[in-house]
């Protein structure tokens, strides 16, 4: 790996950021039913992405997040009033990273590095300037440029693009089978950060690395 790969690709959602560290404000606003609805929210975000994707009919991921939100608590039968769905809301500007993202990041120098996410450029920068990252990716690159999500190609195009190195020399890390799915179908070299131990998801391709944390990485471009 380390012999021809120059740039090193993360996912955000799931992969940096933990999207689940909502559960406590949703656990405060719905006592005990925070879990089911940081679950069901997360379910139906990434749903819309792929439905509005399909259809042709793109709504930046603010938009997305927030009409998953909404169906989230009608489904649930929770009452959710404006204020309460934007202080929600306001949460996934302030996601937690997952606890060796900052030191495994560090160690990472000889690389480019650089975001590819769905998440909308306001969103991204919100979460790496809460995450204390800024300054340490070469570019975060967002989805809403070409107007489409991931999983299509048109997305992990936007890499050479912005980073101005060949698809080949690129290595793609994401916790999400189906976003590495997308990328490996793409060129991309890729590495699944299998944190919750699933199986592989039958979409016919297979990740050049499995690993269960991010830190664990490293000895892998090491070879």
């Amino acid at each position: 790996m380390k012999l021809y790969t120059q740039a090193l690709v993360f996912d955000a959602y799931g992969t940096l950021f933990d999207v689940h560290s909502v559960i406590a404000l949703c656990d405060r606003k719905f006592p005990g039913q925070g879990a089911e609805l940081s679950e069901l929210w997360r379910t139906k975000q990434l749903e819309y992405t792929w439905l509005r994707s399909l259809g042709g009919r793109y709504e930046d991921f603010w938009s997305v997040t927030e009409s998953a939100l909404t169906f989230a608590c009608r489904s649930l039968s929770l009452e959710c009033p404006p204020e309460t769905r934007q202080e929600l809301m306001e949460s996934y500007l302030h996601l937690e990273t997952f606890p060796e993202v900052q030191a495994t990041l560090s160690k990472l120098s000889q690389y480019k590095l650089a975001i590819l996410s769905n998440g909308s450029p306001k969103m991204l920068a919100a979460a790496v300037k809460h995450a204390g990252l800024r300054g340490i990716f070469s570019d975060v690159i967002s989805a809403d440029e070409v107007k489409i999500y991931k999983s299509s190609p048109r997305v992990y195009g936007l890499v050479s693009q912005h980073l101005g190195v060949p698809d080949s020399a690129i290595a793609f890390v994401s916790s999400n089978f189906w976003d590495i799915a997308g990328a490996k179908s793409f060129g991309f070299w890729t590495c699944w950060v299998n944190r919750w131990s699933l199986p592989e998801d039958e979409l016919g391709v297979m990740p050049d690395a499995t690993v269960h944390d991010l830190d664990r990485l490293i000895p892998v471009l090491e070879g």
